[in-house]
């Protein structure tokens, strides 16, 4: 059994869904990963450039490329010394954050090591990736979804209690915040301030004065957290990571605050953009929702197609120096964006690859990327997932989307539904 997912219903836009900017006119040259149609549908557009452009590139945002092929994704992925990490990892060019005091600069502290191991290459890749893994390691997820289960519950049993509510912004964006809370052992009551910090950084990266005051709040909260953790240790991820070491040698500080960072920007949005995406899926396709209900030995198939077809994740790989790659001429200082969306898309590897099938067994898919750099935290998001289904349908069998024209999408770097108003029915 298959359903056609081909485009959502997106005809009221997220007001914070990207810049006003020109109207993009031809996708294989002038692309626009922030312009509405590319949010609203972005399908379409990457299965014209598969068979038109599959490298498609803009001038837009510093100049980049953008492949639609799972090969060329999927190959490029895999080459760190052509398409380095350390060089930046964004979809947009950074902002100047740190100590400056001109131009109404907050002044912060400056990660200058970045947010290891994604945006890092060997060797400070293997080592900070070796330090992070254990903290997702399978027995410690298992640890987690104790707290994930009793955290569903809670507030499905808000929404049962009133009959209707918000599957996107009461639901699926309440469970990763809390979750990495936990993980990094901060106040539950901090995650409203996580989640606009992060849709800062994340979702309005073209706005320069939101993303800074992401940044900055992300960076000054670390800052104070590791100074009171160095000063009386806990059972969290900082003080494990305050206490490595490296080849005998405590990690440097600015490491420390890059990967607890990381955790916070990383396994936020991604996450409850993929559990938001599910939930519309579920709302909008009642017989995959009934289905799911009536055989639960399908779930771990259907957890995987769902990743599949509506992977949030967009990264980027900024070049050191002139490259050409299948014949694209790809300049120092452009990005090429590591479209593993349209990767997961690509009818070459995917069979009917704009329909959710529930028990697809072959799914090779990219949603948490490949190569090195393959996302550290994928067993916990896929707890999350997989959670967050199971809880809901166990207490909401049937429900239905309110009005689909209330339904807003973002994107950009991440794309998933920001609001998705339904009813018990």
């Amino acid at each position: 059994m298959s359903t056609d997912i081909s485009t959502p219903d997106t005809s009221t836009p997220d007001t914070n869904a990207g810049p006003i900017t020109p109207p993009v006119t031809d996708w294989a040259s002038d692309y626009d990963i922030f312009d509405p149609q590319y949010i609203a549908d972005p399908y379409s557009i990457w299965a014209e450039l598969r068979e038109s452009c599959p490298m498609a590139h803009t001038d837009r945002w510093g100049g980049s490329w953008l492949p639609t092929r799972y090969e060329d994704v999927y190959a490029i992925a895999h080459d760190i010394v052509t398409f380095p990490s350390g060089n930046g990892i964004s979809v947009v060019p950074m902002l100047p954050v740190g100590n400056e005091s001109t131009e109404g600069h907050i002044p912060a502290p400056v990660l200058t090591s970045g947010v290891p191991p994604i945006s890092a290459d060997p060797p400070l890749h293997t080592w900070t990736r070796r330090l992070v893994l254990p903290t997702m390691s399978n027995a410690r997820v298992a640890e987690y979804e104790v707290f994930t289960r009793e955290l569903c519950r809670r507030l499905v049993d808000d929404i049962v209690a009133r009959g209707d509510g918000d599957a996107a912004a009461e639901y699926a964006q309440q469970i990763p915040v809390r979750v990495i809370g936990h993980i990094l052992g901060v106040p539950e009551d901090m995650a409203g301030t996580f989640t606009e910090w992060v849709r800062d950084v994340l979702e309005f990266a073209h706005d320069p004065e939101r993303r800074r005051r992401g940044i900055v709040g992300i960076i000054q909260y670390l800052d104070g957290a590791i100074t009171e953790r160095e000063a009386n240790p806990t059972d969290d991820f900082i003080s494990e990571l305050i206490g490595a070491e490296n080849d005998g040698e405590p990690i440097t500080r600015d490491v420390v605050m890059g990967m607890c960072a990381l955790l916070l920007i990383a396994g936020i949005d991604t996450t409850w953009s993929s559990i938001g995406s599910t939930m519309w899926h579920l709302a909008t396709h009642p017989e995959d929702r009934r289905r799911l209900i009536a055989e639960p030995d399908l779930m771990p198939t259907a957890i995987e197609e769902f990743l599949r077809a509506y992977a949030p994740v967009t990264m980027a790989r900024r070049l050191v120096e002139d490259v050409e790659y299948k014949g694209c001429p790809i300049k120092a200082e452009e990005r090429v964006l590591m479209n593993f969306p349209a990767a997961n898309r690509d009818p070459a590897v995917f069979e009917n690859p704009d329909e959710v099938i529930l028990d697809r067994r072959q799914n090779r898919h990219l949603a948490f990327g490949a190569g090195i750099h393959r996302c550290a935290g994928s067993n916990l998001a896929r707890m999350e997932l997989r959670v967050a289904v199971e809880e809901w349908l166990a207490q909401v069998p049937e429900f239905e989307i309110t009005d689909a024209s209330l339904v807003t999408w973002a994107g950009g770097q991440v794309r998933g539904p920001r609001t998705i108003p339904v009813r018990i029915v």
